[in-house]
């Protein structure tokens, strides 16, 4: 087994400028640190390299189908991780979550029903509401108990609403669901007869060892069969360019018209997408345990330091490398655009549904991350 030194693995910087990097030509010939779209700043682990070179060393790119392999791999990955039991016919290949969302919309409400979705969250939410031209509704997302929720007391529910859009871990705030409040959540949507999509795309990006991901669909027979679960090794391994995703939907009338709606509009998944995926999940565990122990400290230094300066709030994050700052005690008009004149390029919070608040990526070397927080602290102080 290959040993992975974590300062090795990701205190290099790596230069993305000439890459075609969505994140890194945002500033191109701009002195503006780009900390912003969740892709991290890490090389991927050697074995996907490796499984990629050997697919491009035998030089044909046709048609592919889900490896046998990749399946299996899956199976096993959510019984001994998460302690969900699935079944290979459940698993639907998507090029990209974001699609999965799309279709999710589509293929589970009629034009005149409606979907709910929290709020503050992660901008496809809305925007896969919006294309689909469904009636929106809000679950705000708020602070209980110092952690990021929905706010089921206060989540609208139209007389048309069918669907239910859920995130967990939650993007932004990085909360893991509880049992409890996941059950709380299946309750609401069986009261209301609300479908569920389910987002664990973060499932395996947990910081805080005592928390635990459960899936939606794994509480009971109920939540099962009426949800829809995307997850994908994307954001885990960093090869969200790649384009291998998964939904899971054990209810076979509620697969089949995803996948009529998903036929001759999404394409499949490309053939070295499903390779690197293979490789993800057979051989890198060791990496990505390396990764959430760097990671854990990132978070650490993020949460002493950005709550140390005035105007600012950073509430505890238990998954993803995605920090939810408050900054609206932030004298200014955006936050986002205050900080990328200081040359920080942060995701603004207009975007998830608050203005008043800005995401930072820390998935990047501590090079890039300290001098991020010294650019924001020299801004404040420029302030005070």
């Amino acid at each position: 087994m290959t040993h992975y030194s974590p300062f090795q693995l990701f205190e290099q910087p790596v230069d993305r400028t000439s890459s075609n990097s969505i994140k890194w030509s945002k500033y191109k010939d701009r002195d503006i640190l780009p900390m912003w779209v969740a892709d991290s700043d890490f090389r991927v682990p050697d074995a996907i390299t490796e499984a990629l070179h050997r697919h491009v060393d035998h030089g044909i790119f046709g048609y592919g189908h889900p490896p046998a392999r990749l399946t299996e791999l899956l199976i096993e990955r959510m019984k001994l991780r998460y302690d969900w039991t699935i079944e290979p016919k459940w698993i639907v290949y998507l090029p990209g979550l974001v699609c999965g969302l799309n279709l999710a919309v589509r293929s589970l409400t009629e034009d005149h029903q409606g979907v709910i979705s929290p709020k503050p969250i992660y901008p496809p939410f809305m925007s896969s509401v919006k294309l689909a031209r469904r009636s929106l509704s809000v679950s705000p997302v708020t602070l209980q108990n110092n952690r990021w929720l929905m706010d089921l007391a206060q989540t609208e529910v139209l007389p048309e609403s069918k669907l239910l859009l859920f995130c967990n871990p939650l993007n932004p705030g990085g909360t893991v669901y509880h049992r409890d409040e996941l059950l709380a959540l299946a309750d609401f949507t069986e009261h209301h007869d609300l479908y569920v999509c389910s987002d664990e795309i973060h499932c395996d990006l947990i910081l805080d060892k005592a928390a635990k991901h459960i899936p939606f669909a794994s509480l009971n027979k109920n939540a099962a069969q009426r949800s829809v679960t995307l997850i994908a090794p994307s954001k885990t391994f960093n090869i969200a360019g790649l384009g291998a995703s998964m939904a899971i939907i054990p209810n076979p009338i509620l697969r089949r018209r995803f996948i009529k709606t998903k036929a001759g509009i999404v394409p499949d998944v490309n053939v070295l997408a499903y390779t690197a995926a293979q490789a993800a999940y057979e051989s890198c565990q060791p990496w990505l345990e390396h990764q959430l122990d760097f990671l854990r400290q990132h978070r650490e230094k993020l949460e002493q330091e950005i709550n140390a300066l005035p105007f600012l709030k950073l509430h505890h994050i238990e998954a993803t490398y995605l920090a939810w700052i408050d900054a609206s005690a932030l004298p200014v008009t955006s936050p986002f655009k205050f900080f990328e004149q200081a040359g920080v390029g942060l995701s603004p919070g207009a975007d998830f549904g608050n203005s008043r608040f800005v995401r930072l990526n820390f998935a990047c070397c501590s090079k890039t991350l300290d001098e991020g927080l010294r650019r924001m602290r020299a801004a404040i102080e420029s302030l005070t």
